[in-house]
């Protein structure tokens, strides 16, 4: 038997195809009872706790196929399409990527209140720091250095 020589696959190579394109944004349609819904607990295995758009907190169930290729967590935007005979149930279709869910807001798709989990792909990280620190001791620094020269002279 020959030796493997190379990494992985043709589902591999599949996968690296994919990274490079942009994928076309999907709306929720509203026939086929599709919602946008923000994540808010993770309950292990395919399960997941969702905060609907429409004001519901349902219970949502990640698809096989997304399950093994995409990976969700706490605060990211998803589709999900309800069930019709359970009304706390919906299994999720789509997740959404930063850029995307700026798409859906611009578009009037989401609400302006949804805040965006953009801490793993590179977004702004909003540090608060205690209030008086530095910016009083500088101060400080530049008063006395004032009272410095006036005694100079």
């Amino acid at each position: 038997m020959p030796k493997n020589k190379g990494k992985g696959g043709k589902n591999r190579s599949r996968a690296k195809s994919d990274r490079d394109g942009k994928r076309e944004l999907h709306f929720k349609n509203v026939d086929e009872g599709q919602e946008y819904a923000q994540v808010l607990k993770m309950l292990g295995g395919p399960w997941l706790e969702a905060y609907c758009f429409d004001g519901q907190k349902r219970l949502c169930h990640i698809c096989g196929k997304m399950g093994r290729k995409v990976r969700i967590a706490v605060g990211d935007i998803v589709l999900i399409s309800l069930r019709g005979f359970q009304d706390n149930k919906a299994d999720v279709i789509d997740k959404y990527m930063p850029d995307e869910v700026r798409a859906l807001k611009t578009a009037g798709e989401l609400p302006e209140t949804v805040k965006l989990n953009e801490t793993e792909e590179g977004g702004e990280d909003n540090f608060e720091f205690g209030s008086g620190g530095e910016e009083e001791e500088s101060a400080e620094e530049e008063d006395s250095d004032k009272e410095d020269d006036i005694d100079d002279i």
